[in-house]
């Protein structure tokens, strides 16, 4: 959520803040601002409320600041309601004229009353609702206080204030940089010749470079031309690596599609199939799965008595699948908690086991509080993330990356089924080390994860049908998803990805709940959409369905090629290719996540942008 853009170099600044902003629209925003210093030592600042586009006709797409360094923001609500005077960037004084320092930030500063009856004892006076004000206020009452660097008065700021924030300010008689600091939300730093950047993903600056530092917690950072200084909140000195970014623009461009949700639906085999390749080895005549790139011994997982899982939103769905087929396979007890629990509920947790943790950002706030809840316990902890040096994979013991590529849409589709095989890959591995399966079935299923891209591939072929069922249903109101086991698992995705996009009411049940009280909630034409991929259970659910279709419901059904004889029940079926019914749920998932889309589309909203969410939640 809210984004962050800053350029310090020989160009001007404004048009390559405002081309950073519109690669950050992704992370959810309902305001934007610009903040540029001219060729007089001045400020120039430029606010809008609504879309970039509001801020681009503002500037003339930049064309009217000029300067060669500033910061960008686009912001996402939460204190003061969506205004341009709640918009960063936001300045010390009342007035830009007279103040000395301005800043953007992301996060939530959860002291800032306190901060702010404190700068109001000082004599300090408040224009806007926000916290942001507080926070660059607070930066400049202890560099006026103290007189000292701006290091040690970000350091004394970061000290005081409660919260999480990504900071990006200028100060008026450093004319030459920009500082830098953060606590739990993301913020790189890119270089290139004579260039700096600073942004809160990768995609606002890869158009100019793929050399990046990634700012750790509590760091300060230090831009100049073509160059970067970092610091502990001691100020003392930090040695950084540059990472190399190896994806390209390419895969953060919709690439001919409408949405790039749709782009990276279709995107779905690559990844799962980079995923594979990724851990997977060929072993002479075999194949074999080689974590030795996670760190995490075979001792280790032939000891580990307990796993837990905790994760949010569609990773936790991730989770709740992966917890059937590793329970299944590797017979290991596995809890599955919403990280936004776990922490709060005072877990006990078995020393000799193990958390995974699930994050496509690896930045999530709460699946970070998770994370280090764990760490103090004592516990081994791995993470499942797709971003490469974000802070849960710098902080776990372990980590297994999936190869999804950039996510751009807000309602994540390949980051998921990644997660999906990520959770396959650990439970195939770690029954195979505990002695729960042998060389036989250790092959069959890495041959049946290798079928997959292919699989997906053919449900492609029958989206259309998919998109006139969706427009069939264009004006539904209650939409209810149930399925048993993996199905119910796989349901949770589904409702979410219908009412993340469509906004239409969605509710997943385990089908065998539905006479335990969600039975009354259906009337004639409600639609019910069920999941039945898993054999043993099929006829289960079908009498599920045959309560719902008795008492006046739409049904339609998402199962495999030959059970043909479900359209006695369901109205409407959509078929996905068989597969081991351990990893059905990446194909059944397919058309719900269609559905959800074509739904969207159908009502003429942005399936990119979902109103009131963000990519990546970065405050509790």
């Amino acid at each position: 959520m809210c984004g962050i853009v800053g350029f310090v170099g020989r160009r001007d600044a404004a048009p390559i803040l405002l081309e950073g902003l519109s690669k950050l629209e992704y992370r959810g925003y309902d305001s934007a601002g610009l903040a540029v210093r001219d060729s007089t030592g001045n400020f120039e600042v430029v606010k809008a409320k609504g879309k970039l586009k509001e801020l681009f006709d503002k500037t003339d797409s930049g064309k009217a600041l000029h300067g060669t360094m500033g910061i960008g923001h686009t912001r996402w609500a939460t204190h003061g309601e969506p205004s341009e005077t709640n918009a960063h960037p936001h300045i010390s004084g009342m007035d830009v004229k007279d103040s000395d320092i301005i800043g953007v930030h992301n996060g939530i500063i959860e002291n800032y009353m306190e901060m702010k009856t404190k700068l109001l004892r000082k004599g300090y006076k408040f224009y806007s609702d926000t916290d942001t004000e507080v926070l660059v206020k607070l930066v400049d009452y202890y560099y006026k206080k103290y007189k000292c660097p701006p290091c040690e008065a970000i350091a004394k700021t970061m000290v005081r204030v409660k919260g999480s924030y990504a900071l990006a300010v200028m100060f008026k008689d450093h004319p030459d940089e920009i500082w830098a600091a953060r606590k739990d939300s993301p913020m790189i730093v890119g270089i290139s010749d004579n260039e700096t950047f600073i942004a809160s993903d990768v995609p606002a600056i890869l158009k100019y470079t793929r050399n990046v530092y990634y700012v750790d917690n509590m760091e300060i950072a230090c831009l100049k031309e073509g160059s970067a200084e970092f610091f502990t909140i001691d100020s003392e000195p930090i040695e950084k690596e540059l990472v190399e970014i190896t994806w390209d623009t390419e895969a953060a461009e919709k690439g001919g599609y409408e949405y790039f949700m749709m782009k990276e639906i279709h995107e779905q085999p690559r990844a799962i199939l980079d995923t594979l390749n990724s851990v997977i080895k060929d072993d002479g005549d075999s194949k074999k799965i080689d974590f030795s790139g996670i760190g995490i011994p075979d001792e280790d997982i032939k000891n580990i008595s307990q796993i837990y899982i905790a994760a949010c939103g569609s990773a936790w769905h991730a989770g709740m699948a992966a917890q059937y087929v590793i329970e299944d396979l590797a017979r290991v007890p596995v809890r599955v908690e919403l990280a936004s629990e776990f922490r709060y509920r005072k877990p006990i947790l078995d020393k000799n086991g193990l958390v995974i943790i699930i994050s496509q950002s690896g930045e999530t706030a709460d699946s970070i509080a998770a994370l280090r809840e764990a760490k103090e316990k004592g516990v081994k902890t791995l993470a499942i993330v797709n971003v490469v040096g974000s802070t849960i994979a710098r902080e776990a013991d372990y980590v297994l990356y999936t190869l999804a590529g950039p996510e751009i849409a807000v309602a994540t589709t390949k980051a998921y089924s990644t997660q999906l095989i990520a959770g396959y890959l650990l439970a195939i591995q770690f029954a195979y080390v505990r002695g729960m399966i042998d060389d036989e079935k250790y092959a069959y299923y890495i041959s049946e994860l290798y079928a997959l891209p292919d699989k997906i591939e053919k449900i492609f072929e029958t989206k259309d049908k998919l998109q006139w069922f969706a427009a069939k249903f264009v004006n539904v109101h209650d939409v209810f998803f149930i399925g048993r086991n993996l199905d119910y698992a796989v349901s949770l995705e589904g409702s979410l990805k219908m009412k993340e996009i469509s906004y239409a009411h969605s509710e997943a049940y385990a089908a065998g709940e539905l006479k335990h009280g969600t039975i009354s909630m259906i009337e004639g034409g409600t639609l019910v959409i069920s999941v039945l991929t898993q054999p043993e259970l099929f006829d289960k659910t079908i009498s599920n369905m045959s309560e719902c279709k008795t008492r006046g419901a739409y049904l339609a059904a998402i199962t495999a090629y030959g059970h043909y004889d479900i359209e006695d029940t369901a109205s409407f079926v959509s078929y996905v290719p068989t597969a081991d019914p351990h990893f059905m749920g990446s194909l059944s998932v397919i058309p719900l996540q269609l559905l959800g889309y074509y739904l969207s589309l159908a009502r003429g909203l942005d399936a990119d942008k979902p109103r009131n969410l963000a990519k990546s939640v970065t405050v509790e």
